[in-house]
């Protein structure tokens, strides 16, 4: 009688196994349907994130629209997907110069966007720039670029695009935010405030649009990291501290296939809010909702302790 039953469990794992495979290459083909032939939109195309975004979209047979401020960026990420496709399969991207800190651009931008297929179905605003300093050292210019570059650039392309879907009554906007615009910490005092801002501009227009039934997605995310990085010393060791421990996880970041992997995966499922983080992230996150005190005395005594200090410098 034991001799099945110790039989039975590797069986089991076997099985499960198989189960899950099949169930993962059913919703990888469930996602390149999903979104073929579909006019998806990627802001900031050429950065890292958007270019693992242009990969996976183009391969599933969406139509794209890659913006970026650099053309010859835009072309060198053009030649790259369209060389090795089977133009049965895919669609040549359409190019169209962006840049969020130009405002003014916008509404030529969304002229040039709508023309390239008369439509948008999807559009991911990608675009960010960080600021890290004491917030009494940085300039009311800075503060305005990253603002412009953060938010007003991507609320601004958003209201563009919005009465096309409108008329139409489909499509969905993605907001490729930060986790900081949930949690503010110290030294990112204009970077944290663009992306609050353009959380709760996204949220009011969750709801302001769902009747028209556009979907609108905010995927918020830890720090991307590098895909390839450079071998580096092996640190000292650090004092076993709370705020020590807490900077050896802020070097914990999300790697760019897999929340490109999850940006689709929103938008093939309709998911209107993902969080990507660890756990100390996400028990930051739940600690300012329920002890923020608590939250604001362990930061405040991070920034005094010289090794929380740097690695957030």
């Amino acid at each position: 009688m034991a001799l099945p039953m110790v039989m039975l469990l590797p069986l089991l794992i076997v099985v499960a196994a198989g189960v899950y495979h099949i169930y993962n290459q059913i919703m990888q083909f469930m996602s390149k349907s999903l979104v073929r032939n579909k006019v998806v939109v990627i802001t900031d195309a050429v950065s890292v994130l958007g270019t693992e975004c242009a990969h996976l979209f183009h391969k599933a047979g969406a139509r794209l629209i890659l913006c970026g401020s650099c053309w010859d960026k835009l072309e060198s990420l053009y030649n790259t997907l369209t060389n090795d496709a089977d133009p049965r399969e895919t669609f040549a991207p359409k190019l169209v110069m962006l840049d969020f800190s130009d405002i003014c651009s916008m509404e030529d931008v969304v002229d040039e966007v709508l023309e390239c297929y008369g439509c948008v179905d999807v559009l991911i605003c990608n675009s960010s720039i960080k600021a890290k300093a004491p917030a009494q050292s940085i300039s009311l210019e800075q503060d305005r670029n990253v603002m412009d570059i953060n938010y007003f650039g991507p609320s601004t392309l958003t209201k563009g695009v919005l009465p096309s879907m409108i008329s139409r009554r489909s499509g969905h906007i993605v907001l490729v935010n930060s986790i900081q615009g949930r949690l503010a910490i110290p030294f990112r005092s204009s970077f944290a405030a663009s992306k609050h801002a353009a959380q709760a501009f996204f949220d009011c227009l969750r709801a302001e649009v769902e009747e028209y039934g556009i979907v609108v997605s905010t995927v918020s995310h830890t720090f991307i990291r590098a895909p390839d990085p450079l071998p580096v010393e092996e640190p000292a060791p650090k004092p076993n501290t709370l705020s020590a421990f807490i900077a050896r996880q802020l070097t914990h970041g999300v790697h760019p296939s897999v929340l490109a992997y999850e940006i689709m995966q929103t938008v093939n499922r309709k998911r209107k809010e993902v969080v990507m983080g660890h756990l100390i992230p996400r028990a930051a996150l739940c600690l300012r909702s329920l002890l923020p005190s608590f939250l604001f005395a362990v930061l405040g005594a991070g920034v005094k302790d010289s090794v929380l200090a740097k690695q957030i410098l």
